[in-house]
């Protein structure tokens, strides 16, 4: 008997492909199979991987290590994409193989612009008053 699809197996599979999806392509960069100039310079860490509710689409977020040269890894990655497909498609197995799109994490950015933002002096103030009310 097969359960019934409901939208929280849904959600709990597309998270478990997606993290399948990540470890498979950490794997393949960590271990240097992409045969690329700029891939092979930079530690890349697949942040996540965000599936399509079809599972036919996958959004790759990355980070160079030290956030260097994001742009070039970011071209690197996309110049490879159709071997990383290949490759994950071998190894994740999916009905079928999920075109990937490469993005910048930026929620690293944006975290450190948060912090920044609660330090400046003023904000400090602020939060300190909510605070005595």
């Amino acid at each position: 008997m097969k359960h019934a699809e409901t939208p929280e197996n849904r959600s709990v599979r597309l998270l478990k492909v997606g993290e399948q999806m990540r470890h498979v392509l950490s794997e393949i960069l960590q271990r240097g199979d992409v045969h690329d100039e700029t891939l092979a310079k930079h530690m890349v860490s697949i942040t996540e991987v965000r599936m399509s509710p079809d599972l036919r689409h996958a959004t790759v977020f990355v980070k160079p290590l030290l956030g260097r040269d994001e742009d070039a890894v970011l071209k690197a990655l996309r110049t490879n994409t159709a071997y990383l497909q290949r490759e994950v498609a071998h190894r994740v197995k999916m009905k079928y193989a999920a075109k990937l799109k490469f993005l910048a994490d930026e929620s690293f950015d944006e975290g450190s612009h948060i912090d920044q933002l609660l330090r400046d002096p003023k904000v400090a103030r602020d939060l300190g008053e909510d605070a005595q009310d």
